[in-house]
């Protein structure tokens, strides 16, 4: 662990080049002691960093420092760039970017025969909405960058359809889902917003001060609680194995008998029922009875309607 944090504090200095150890310590949740005895321990391992005691003082790190050549693999810098890359086509932020020339830079001209072009594309957009939702990730992208307040016509999951002033603060990515973390004027609190269920986002002509959030303040569980999940298993026919694959994960099916058997924990809710019954048939429910007896009643009312 003490390791981690010194190498977190080397890059930290790198990229910042002055930073104090009290916001050191609040960054990695360690006493100032603590950070001055891991700047001595980089010291001795031949990292120069200086300390200048005062009001104005801090940490830094001769601008003449160099990583060794040997710092990253071959396959780090590639995998470093890629993903520097996938972040670029969706957000076009000046650090990213510069981070991504950098890289590639070092990669020119102090790794000999080595040659890294980008194999990864990210698209948050729906199949037939992709330039909409590009614009719109450019418009939140600017509102959080200029600190520019956003009126959105948003569309909930529940379908409650509503508008609201909101205050964007960070874009979040997670599970090839983009969201935007923001103060929300007609709650009066900071909440998570779903990009692709904005429906439409303007400028209000107001700014607004960023909050001071920490990331433990930011809720990642965009999943459903292990309360909302029950263990399902689906028998599931040959002709619809690969999309089935594909929405249940090649490592949830096994072949048995025959047959292929897909035993996973799934969200209890109708959207469930709805990704069964899409299978026409070829996706059967063999427990819990609780879930074959929806399944069974959903398509008797669909089969009821003219």
């Amino acid at each position: 662990m003490k390791y981690q944090i010194m190498l977190k504090i080397m890059t930290l200095l790198l990229s910042k080049r002055k930073v104090t150890a009290r916001e050191i310590a609040e960054r990695y949740e360690i006493s100032v002691r603590s950070v001055y005895r891991y700047v001595e321990e980089l010291n001795v391992c031949g990292v120069p960093v200086d300390v200048t005691r005062g009001r104005y003082g801090g940490l830094t790190i001769a601008d003449t420092f160099r990583l060794p050549a040997g710092y990253f693999t071959r396959e780090e810098y590639a995998a470093a760039i890629n993903a520097l890359n996938a972040m670029a086509s969706q957000v076009h932020d000046e650090n990213v970017i510069s981070a991504r020339e950098k890289l590639e830079s070092r990669i020119k001209y102090g790794v000999n025969g080595f040659s890294v072009s980008g194999n990864i594309i990210v698209d948050g957009g729906t199949w037939d909405g992709g330039d909409k939702f590009s614009e719109k990730m450019r418009t939140v992208e600017k509102a959080v960058n200029e600190r520019l307040s956003l009126s959105v016509d948003y569309i909930s999951r529940g379908g409650e359809h509503s508008k609201r002033v909101i205050d964007p603060h960070v874009l979040i990515f997670k599970q090839n889902v983009w969201y935007v973390y923001a103060f929300c004027h007609t709650k009066q609190k900071m909440r998570t917003f779903k990009i692709g269920r904005i429906k439409s986002a303007a400028f209000t002509g107001g700014t607004f001060e960023k909050r001071e959030i920490k990331r433990s303040d930011i809720p990642l569980d965009f999943g459903y609680s292990e309360d909302r999940l029950v263990p399902v298993t689906l028998l599931i026919a040959k002709s619809s194995l690969p999309d089935a694959e594909e929405w249940l994960g090649i490592d949830a099916i096994e072949p048995r008998g025959g047959e292929f058997i897909a035993e996973i924990n799934l969200p209890d809710d109708d959207a469930l029922v709805g990704r069964i019954l899409g299978f026409c048939g070829r996706v059967k429910v063999l427990a819990p009875q609780s879930l074959k007896d929806k399944v069974a009643k959903t398509a008797q009312r669909i089969a009821k309607q003219k």
